[in-house]
């Protein structure tokens, strides 16, 4: 009896002490595994067993550790996440700001390719209506040159009739001269036939008297034909003179419009040019704002 109380006395015991030993680790590990799922990662308990228990106890410890070790990484990319995140955000928000000067640079140079557009049409225009009216410069010069080409042309046969005039006049003269010469010697020859020849000698006197006012009226025609040959030899000269500074006028007016129509020409080129700018500049202008709603 006593020695089988002993042996159950001892069953109990090693019963107890195997128990102690199956619980003990299993409540370590349990409570380990508690703190773990409540987020106590600190160092974890480890074991020193080579059993089963120990094993699971040090895989929880290692687990733990793992755990930690994840988070302070995660903890770390999150960090830097965030870093950069408000790095970003700052950059945005400068961008945002740029971009925002930027499409307002943009529209207050569209606002001045439109006046300068204009401002260019309006020289065009200028440039046109000049190149007309230097046209129609040219023409009309080019019309004076011809009517001061006639006119020339009418003095120089004027000047011609006037001399052949002039000639006809100095023929008149001579033959004036020749008849009062013979009515002279009519005269004589009738105061030699005495009474027979008086009614001729009358003839004579109105003849000689006749030729002597031809030659004083082709005398005084004369005088007037020299004059007028000379006043219109002076109109002549002023009239050529008049031509040759028509021809540098019309040359001068020509040469005026042919750089007119360059300009014109250079205008209308530089008008499309800047008509294209300006598109460019209104497309751009879009592009910025569109930017701008992207980095908002």
């Amino acid at each position: 009896g006593v020695t089988t109380l002993i042996a159950i006395i001892a069953g109990v015991l090693i019963a107890w002490r195997i128990t102690l030993q199956i619980t003990r680790p299993l409540h370590s590990t349990l409570a380990m595994a508690e703190r773990i799922a409540g987020g106590d990662l600190r160092q974890a308990q480890t074991s020193t067993r080579r059993d089963e228990l120990g094993q699971l106890l040090n895989a929880v410890a290692a687990m733990s550790q793992n755990l930690r070790t994840m988070i302070e990484k995660i903890q770390m990319g999150v960090s830097q996440v965030s870093t950069a995140s408000a790095e970003i955000a700052a950059g945005n928000t400068d961008l945002s700001s740029r971009t925002e000067q930027q499409a307002a640079a943009v529209e207050e140079t569209a606002a001045s390719m439109e006046q300068l557009t204009a401002t260019v049409k309006q020289n065009a225009d200028n440039a046109h209506h000049a190149n007309q009216l230097a046209t129609d410069a040219s023409q009309t010069a080019q019309q004076g040159g011809k009517l001061v080409e006639n006119v020339v042309s009418t003095m120089r046969d004027i000047s011609s009739s006037s001399q052949r005039i002039a000639e006809i006049t100095t023929l008149i003269n001579g033959i004036a001269f020749q008849t009062n010469i013979l009515a002279l010697n009519a005269a004589v020859e009738a105061a030699r036939a005495g009474e027979q020849g008086r009614g001729f000698s009358v003839v004579a006197s109105e003849v000689r008297s006749l030729a002597s006012r031809s030659a004083q009226a082709a005398k005084e025609i004369e005088g007037l034909i020299a004059e007028s040959v000379s006043r219109v030899k002076t109109g002549t000269e002023l009239v050529e003179s008049t031509g040759n500074t028509m021809e540098q006028i019309v040359r001068s007016v020509t040469h005026v419009r042919d750089i007119m129509a360059e300009i014109a020409a250079a205008s209308d080129e530089q008008t499309r040019g800047i008509a294209q700018i300006g598109q460019a500049i209104v497309e751009m202008d879009h592009t910025t704002q569109q930017n701008a709603a992207l980095v908002e």
